[in-house]
């Protein structure tokens, strides 16, 4: 898996804009959580939709871009997290064991 670094708040207006165009998945990852490692590991390990562009957020090292996002997209945070954005909205989200590709897939279209 390809993940696209997510580290600045400025970014989140990107994937925003990119959405209109074809879905937008952010991972939030905490590297200090075992179930978040698990979760990673199942993500890259399934075959991954080309239609869809995955972002990486390292948590931990980026704290205020994990903040902007529970702002900008109205959801709560959680770790391990999936916000699927499409339209510039947050359609799907997902946390701990409950990440699965397939339901990302499904999710997305």
């Amino acid at each position: 898996m390809n993940w696209i670094p997510l580290q600045t708040e400025s970014q989140l207006e990107e994937i925003k804009n990119k959405s209109t165009l074809r879905p937008q998945l952010i991972f939030k990852h905490s590297t200090r959580c075992s179930t978040s490692a698990v979760v990673k590991g199942r993500l890259e390990r399934a075959p991954k939709p080309e239609s869809i562009d995955f972002y990486y957020l390292d948590l931990i090292s980026y704290r205020p871009v994990s903040n902007k996002i529970a702002h900008l997209f109205q959801i709560d945070h959680e770790s391990p997290q999936v916000l699927l954005i499409r339209n510039g909205e947050c359609v799907y989200d997902e946390s701990h064991m409950g990440i699965t590709m397939q339901d990302i897939e499904v999710a997305a279209f």
